[in-house]
């Protein structure tokens, strides 16, 4: 497997997986794939990674949100990170995590990544936990998902590295 920066191309392949997030009711309040030109221009630049597999295959993606357009929060942003069906278990959001830090540190001067996880999504918050994060609270009813109110963990990952002057 390696990591890499996202092409155009991966675009079927990031759609299908991110449709088998939403399938399994844990992994997002959306309820269909954003469309391809929202997720490659709406994201922080240079954010977009996917995991490949041997076979070339897209295992997983990763991406950053700004969480607003305040100057104040330049180095603040909100990491989606969704690993196939097929690669779960695998170790394939952990490299995409690790170098996502690492990108937002060195190229991205991210100093704060933030995650909305849902309590009953453990693959997920173990992830995070494992790669630096720490939770925050839990939004309760802070959404509808398929007409049922959801709680949802807010993390945060501090870097040791940018914006701590």
């Amino acid at each position: 497997m390696k990591i890499r920066p996202y092409r155009t191309s991966d675009w079927p392949a990031v759609e299908r997986i991110m449709q088998e997030g939403i399938d399994t009711g844990v992994a997002t309040f959306e309820t269909k794939p954003k469309p391809q030109n929202k997720w490659e221009n709406e994201s922080v630049p240079g954010s977009q990674l996917v995991a490949e597999g041997q076979n070339g295959s897209v295992l997983g993606w990763i991406i950053l949100w700004p969480v607003s357009d305040r100057c104040v929060y330049a180095g603040v942003a909100e990491v989606s990170v969704y690993v196939s069906k097929d690669a779960t278990g695998k170790g394939v959001g952990k490299a995409l995590m690790k170098d996502l830090i690492r990108l937002t540190e060195e190229k991205l001067n991210i100093w704060t990544i933030q995650a909305g996880v849902f309590e009953d999504n453990p693959a997920s918050l173990a992830l995070h936990k494992a790669c630096g994060f720490r939770v925050l609270g839990t939004r309760k009813r802070i959404g509808k998902l398929r007409g049922v109110w959801r709680d949802n963990m807010q993390l945060e990952r501090r870097s040791n590295l940018v914006g701590i002057d």
